[in-house]
């Protein structure tokens, strides 16, 4: 028998480098694969490993990069369009630090990197037809995540205004993700305008519930808010396609909260760690994701301000595997039932 959750699989984007085995898919897929993971999430903003418009164009390079994975013993988990994604709506506080997630050319050109982001975004979908996958992940940018804090007074509707126009941007890419029978997983993350489930279910009213809107769950950004992941799943788990396994933990001191202050990561009381290393509760993720049925892949995201991605990168993959649950076929009070008698059913309640 074998896990409804598939896994371990790893996203490759914090792995990805000038040197080998990081440098090329075929290496950084063998790589992944002699750790022990089953499935590789790919970056298409990482042109090393992935050529998006090539990808959107061509289904021989398509099937080349699958025959690439397959090759390595690992399966194509979903494409991501992380940087791109975020790239769809920028505030103007940020349109110079996110410059650097385009290219060089449509830097101090938010009209033109926009447009260059949401063509990115649409060719995802295509690409991921293309590969076979019906689910893809990425942030969906911020419009108002400068005004978070309600001080100074926000001005009445710029809230509305902010998600109306994050929907309106939206709409169109997700209706090409549901021609091509995709859906876009939003990862649910501090400086996007969808950073918790009050924010997402804003969005989804902006996108009139767009069956191809949903989420790539990940507790490690839920846990630094002081959010119930567990509750979470509960909540949205019919919205949940795609799954980020990443750990966290969260220190308050007399000195920083939840804002940890401008510090450094190393230095902050809410900061990413190592699978294990922080204080997610991943057993009862897992039970709650199999219990609601999810099936998708569990994919390591490593991001860990004190251990080096190699080790993170090694352990990960048991830690998943560990964690996999392979789902109860028959009820483990089966042995002390019987046959449905509806004359005894009848007489047990006196009718």
């Amino acid at each position: 028998m074998t896990s409804q959750i598939k896994g371990p699989a790893i996203f490759l984007a914090q792995f990805a480098g000038d040197a080998a085995p990081f440098n090329s898919l075929k290496d950084i897929a063998g790589w992944a694969a002699s750790l022990g993971y089953k499935g590789v999430q790919i970056p298409t903003f990482d042109a090393r490993l992935f050529d998006l418009d090539r990808a959107a164009e061509s289904q021989d390079y398509c099937d080349e990069v699958k025959g690439i994975c397959a090759d390595a013993g690992v399966e194509i988990t979903e494409l991501s369009t992380h940087l791109q994604g975020q790239l769809v709506a920028v505030n103007p506080a940020y349109d110079l630090a996110f410059d650097a997630f385009a290219p060089a050319r449509l830097h101090r050109n938010p009209q033109g990197r926009q447009e260059w982001a949401v063509d990115q975004v649409k060719k995802g979908a295509i690409a991921s037809r293309k590969l076979g996958l019906d689910r893809h992940v990425g942030f969906s940018g911020s419009l108002a995540f400068p005004y978070l804090y309600p001080w100074p007074q926000r001005p009445e509707g710029l809230i509305e205004e902010a998600f109306a126009e994050l929907g309106r941007r939206w709409r169109p890419i997700l209706d090409v993700y549901a021609e091509n029978g995709v859906s876009y997983g939003y990862e649910i993350h501090p400086g996007e305008d969808i950073f918790d489930g009050a924010t997402f279910e804003m969005f989804l009213d902006a996108v009139g519930g767009h069956v191809a809107a949903t989420i790539n769950y990940d507790p490690s950004h839920f846990l630094l808010q002081q959010l119930d992941y567990l509750a979470f799943i509960d909540i949205y788990h019919e919205r949940i396609t795609s799954f980020h396994v990443k750990d966290a933990e969260f220190n308050p001191d007399g000195r920083q909260g939840v804002y940890s202050g401008y510090q450094s990561w190393i230095n902050r009381a809410g900061r990413f760690r190592s699978l294990g290393d922080g204080q997610v509760d991943f057993s009862g993720i897992f039970s709650k994701l199999t219990q609601h049925g999810f099936d998708g892949w569990a994919v390591l995201e490593w991001e860990c301000a004190i251990k080096s991605p190699e080790q993170g990168a090694a352990e990960g993959a048991p830690f998943i595997a560990s964690h996999l649950i392979e789902r109860a076929a028959k009820a483990f009070d089966d042995f002390a039932g019987g046959e449905r008698d509806e004359a005894a059913i009848k007489a047990m309640l006196g009718l």
